[in-house]
């Protein structure tokens, strides 16, 4: 059983549009899951977009990360790093929120091509550590300077809403194990998939209904 995959196509300017590069791309992408045992369930094409944009102001990638909450594909392959972008910090960004939502993405050129551990990769990646840290303490900072206020104005201490990761783990749990890979078929189950096998397993709404996709996927974020 071959993996499903999805293939992403990007042209950096309107004169390429109509071009050869589409295609020598997804000759490439095809030619890459042909000999890794994957299948490209759908394609995704950027036409005339910047490879410095960031991925997420881009309406082709967008409409790739909307499918793939759907349908659970988590794998993306492109023909190259550059395709994906050729700004290092939008692709190190990119590629961050990617494998923070739990994809795998790979250059058909160069498998290790987003993992490699070149100075300047690992520079850019220290940095986007460092400055993530920082906006993490600045939030809670923050969100407790604004419970203070509430607090000294109500007259008694005022507490954030607590997630489900507080009120019940054991849900937090099991979607996670859920949303895993199948070890014999390589199969991702869907959000959907996800939000029916945990209503079999007694965890539903508060009205007793099964979990939406974008519930699941806030499961599946804690």
């Amino acid at each position: 059983m071959k993996t499903p995959a999805i293939a992403y196509l990007r042209t950096s300017s309107a004169a390429n549009v109509g071009g050869d590069s589409d295609q020598r791309q997804r000759e490439a992408i095809q030619a890459y899951a042909a000999r890794s045992d994957l299948e490209i369930a759908a394609e995704f094409y950027d036409a005339a977009v910047s490879g410095a944009d960031p991925i997420d102001q881009r309406k082709g990638f967008t409409d790739l990360l909307a499918w793939a909450t759907e349908s659970g594909v988590k794998t993306v392959v492109v023909e190259n790093a550059s395709r994906f972008a050729r700004d290092l910090i939008v692709q190190e960004t990119g590629y961050a929120l990617l494998t923070g939502q739990g994809f795998t993405l790979i250059a058909a050129d160069d498998p290790d091509a987003f993992t490699g551990d070149t100075p300047t990769a690992k520079m850019v990646r220290q940095i986007l550590g460092a400055v993530a840290e920082f906006e993490k303490a600045n939030l809670v900072a923050k969100l407790k300077g604004a419970r203070d206020r509430a607090a000294a104005s109500a007259g008694k201490r005022v507490e954030g809403r607590k997630g489900y990761d507080d009120t019940n783990p054991e849900l937090v749990r099991e979607a996670k194990r859920l949303s895993r890979k199948n070890p014999k078929t390589g199969k991702v189950r869907s959000l959907r998939e996800i939000a029916g096998e945990l209503a079999a397993l007694g965890h539903t709404t508060a009205t007793g209904k099964p979990f939406s996709a974008a519930q699941v996927k806030r499961l599946l974020d804690y």
